[in-house]
């Protein structure tokens, strides 16, 4: 297995498309691709139509998968403001590809058996797929899209971002084998000799204690531990600094804890969502997730010192649980958020990646949201940074 990665600012999509795809191959240094990502920024929307018969000129064998962006990553460095080009190419022996794209209206019903979903995909759950997908937020309900995909392949990394860089129907672009489309989704599907391992860093820190919910209807929380949540949160906000106390205003997420079994928890445990509301009369929060009593929760704030610290310890996790993995490639899908927004300077999550887990050839883009998994099942997430580490199952005969 070999990747190799490549981005240009040329502004000219034809000659990026050179750009990239010259470096890509001689960073491959031999092999042919099989499998080609390409993520376009906005600045190219014009010239959208041409990227596949641009990008099957120079890879006319591989598999083509893509879609337009905010903004892209390429050879672990971030381009944000100009045009981008960012393109990663694969060399994946053993290991079977299956492209597929669809639009909503052919999406399985919610009551389907998880052989419509197969059928959808082109593979059978049997074969354990890892697939990456891109949706097109404007068209296609991602939420349904990712939890019927997870309940088809309930032991399958799915992981993926929302494509950007246009903000009404339409504007956005999608790329496959067959051409550019402006609607539905595209993806891959791998299966043999390859594994995806997922890295999902939420951006957010823990303040207060986690708390176990003693009553709720739906998105509402009405009682955290007997008590009322709006009583906690303005606890909560009295006892904090004034640095504490400003993110409280301004930033304010809920973590909930996505596994019901588990006694003892860290940050990266809980699955992040927006406080969406409060109401003064009764208490209660609405919040951007299903709540069921029982569930343990635990107040967040979201900053650029908590995403780097977050991201840091994800990584540091990863490392730790993986000794021996060495990655060949690895896919970013990052926030629109994130990048020089937050951070002040471009390539923060790439050179964090690189110095805790090794050098490799990083790809990506920022997204409308990010897909990827957090406590075994898969989620939409925002201000997100979702890792894809590409590695062999079987390691290279010596």
């Amino acid at each position: 297995m070999r990747w190799s990665s490549a981005v240009s600012d040329i502004s000219s999509l034809t000659r990026a498309v050179d750009n990239t795809a010259e470096q890509v191959e001689i960073g491959l240094d031999g092999p042919s691709a099989d499998l080609v990502f390409v993520f376009i920024s906005s600045h190219h929307s014009p010239s959208y139509y041409s990227v596949v018969e641009l990008v099957h000129s120079r890879f006319p064998g591989a598999t083509v998968i893509g879609c337009s962006a905010g903004g892209v990553i390429g050879a672990g460095h971030e381009v944000e403001k100009t045009p981008g080009v960012a393109m990663t190419a694969a060399s994946l022996p053993g290991v079977v590809i299956t492209p597929f794209e669809f639009e909503s209206d052919e999406l399985p019903s919610p009551d389907a058996a998880p052989s419509a979903w197969e059928a959808l995909i082109g593979v059978p759950a049997s074969d354990h797929p890892s697939i990456v997908l891109l949706p097109d937020p404007f068209t296609i309900p991602s939420d349904a899209l990712v939890e019927g995909l997870d309940y088809a392949y309930p032991g399958s990394v799915k992981i993926g971002g929302l494509a950007s860089g246009g903000t009404v129907n339409g504007a956005n672009a999608l790329f496959s084998n067959k051409g550019t489309r402006r609607s539905g989704a595209v993806g891959v599907a791998l299966s043999g000799n390859v594994v995806i391992d997922s890295v999902v860093a939420q951006g957010c820190r823990p303040i207060g204690t986690p708390m176990v919910v003693t009553g709720a209807d739906d998105n509402v929380i009405t009682e955290l531990s007997g008590e009322l949540p709006l009583d906690v949160l303005r606890n909560l906000f009295e006892e904090g600094d004034e640095r504490e106390k400003r993110l409280i205003r301004r930033s304010l997420q809920i973590g909930v804890l996505m596994d019901p079994f588990q006694d003892e928890y860290e940050a990266g445990d809980f699955l992040i969502r927006n406080v969406i509301g409060a109401d003064g009369d009764n208490g209660a929060l609405a919040v951007g997730e299903r709540i069921r009593e029982g569930q343990v929760v635990q107040f967040h704030v979201h900053d650029a010192s908590s995403a780097s610290n977050d991201l840091g310890a994800s990584l540091m996790r990863y490392a730790s649980d993986h000794p021996d993995a060495s990655p060949s490639g690895v896919l970013l899908f990052t926030g629109l958020g994130r990048g020089e927004r937050l951070f002040g300077r471009a390539d923060h999550d790439t050179d964090l990646l690189q110095s805790v887990v090794g050098s490799m050839p990083i790809t990506g883009f920022f997204c409308n949201g990010e897909i990827g998994p957090v406590g075994g099942s898969t989620f939409l997430h925002g201000y997100t940074s979702s890792f894809a580490l590409f590695r062999p199952k079987e390691p290279a005969a010596v």
